[in-house]
């Protein structure tokens, strides 16, 4: 059935939209941004599309609204790492980061995620747009040099290859490698990016 949903659809709002994110989560997850569709993802939360189309618009808007609650817990990463005087801010921001990713609750949906934008240039502009409005100004803005913004983005893609290698590739011995001894090798890179002349 085409057009605007029901009142009764409508007013269970917040469970509702909750199911249309989980379902779209799972949905971008298991087949991609490519084959993932509004049809199917209201099929998975078991509400009709133009409820979907009522809570998101587009599938673009789904996928980000989709990326933006999984990817809450690594987007508080700037509030994480403020505590603290800025020559420890590698090591917090690192420390931080992969414990994101080593808890699993959170590991799934950065990794389909990551999947879907690595694919797919539309999910790769969203996550592009999302990382650096919420992520990367925002540890520019505490780091408050010159060249800031390129820090940050350094400090980042840093960060970010040693995920993808170890989360994603599993590339060994990395993959299997205990945390501490990377953290340790890996902080004072991210500490350089962020604040060495």
């Amino acid at each position: 059935r085409r057009g605007r949903p029901s009142r009764t659809q409508t007013q269970a709002a917040p469970a509702t939209r909750d199911r249309i994110l989980d379902a779209a989560r799972e949905e971008f997850s298991e087949r991609g941004y490519e084959k993932t569709s509004v049809r199917g993802i209201a099929k998975a939360a078991g509400v009709d599309s133009a409820l979907v189309h009522h809570y998101f618009g587009t599938k673009e808007q789904v996928f980000e609204a989709a990326v933006e609650v999984a990817f809450a817990p690594a987007l508080a990463a700037p509030t994480a790492v403020e505590d603290g005087p800025l020559d420890g801010i590698g090591e917090r921001l690192t420390r931080f980061i992969f414990g994101v990713w080593e808890n699993p609750a959170t590991r799934a949906p950065l990794l389909a995620i990551i999947r879907s934008a690595v694919n797919n240039d539309t999910a790769a502009a969203v996550f592009r747009r999302l990382i650096a409005a919420q992520l990367l100004r925002r540890i520019a803005q505490r780091v408050d040099l010159p060249d800031a913004e390129i820090r940050a983005e350094l400090a980042a893609a840093q960060l970010v290859g040693v995920a993808m290698l170890r989360y994603v590739i599993k590339v060994e011995p990395l993959a299997s490698a205990d945390l501490e001894p990377i953290i340790r090798r890996v902080a004072p890179v991210v500490q350089g990016h962020l604040t060495l002349p």
